[in-house]
């Protein structure tokens, strides 16, 4: 038989033990069920070509068509192809700023290929080049740098783009990592 003394005991370590589980169950609901934020690339530069890329890929195609290039149009149903853009940074300004939210103008490259239903990149609408964004607006707005009948590009070039990002411009285009990305992501937007 079990004394008075032993069955008080064994009902508080009980009751102690229904009281950890229930704080410990409790407290992993609340975190389980925290709104969580959005999940944003770690580094200014990675957050910066986040917000190129969506932004080339969700405007127009003639906001970012230059060179005379026309976009052909489908008619799949009504439904516009997608934009798959690949960018690369060359600067920012100002370049001191650690947050997003205090780019104003970005200095870059995109290629853009137009992902109409089963047509091959190789032969896929492309619009590319150098492109400077202005980051003050929602959305940002994007330029383009093209040649006039007076100006030729790369006269161009250096008169929209800082000289430090213009050699770059005209040097470098997209890394092999973000080319193989954009591809990736091409063939599964045009089905391939």
């Amino acid at each position: 038989m079990i004394s008075r003394e032993n069955f008080a005991g064994w009902y508080r370590n009980r009751l102690v033990w229904v009281a950890v589980i229930l704080l410990v169950s409790a407290g992993a609901a609340v975190l389980v069920n925290r709104p969580r934020p959005k999940a944003e690339p770690a580094d200014l530069q990675a957050q910066i070509m986040a917000r190129m890329r969506t932004t080339l890929e969700q405007a127009d195609p003639g906001q970012h068509n230059h060179a005379g290039h026309g976009v052909q149009q489908v008619a799949t149903a009504g439904e516009k192809p997608a934009v798959i853009c690949g960018v690369r940074v060359y600067g920012y300004e100002p370049a001191d700023v650690t947050a997003l939210a205090d780019v104003r103008t970005v200095y870059g490259f995109h290629l853009c290929g137009i992902a109409e239903q089963k047509r091959p990149w190789d032969v896929a609408v492309k619009l590319a080049g150098p492109v400077i964004m202005d980051m003050s607006t929602d959305p940002p707005g994007i330029q383009v740098v093209e040649a006039t009948a007076d100006v030729m590009f790369v006269d161009r070039l250096r008169e929209m783009f800082p000289d430090k990002y213009a050699d770059l411009a005209l040097k470098e285009a997209l890394t092999d990592s973000e080319m193989a990305d954009q591809r990736r992501r091409y063939d599964v937007a045009a089905g391939l």
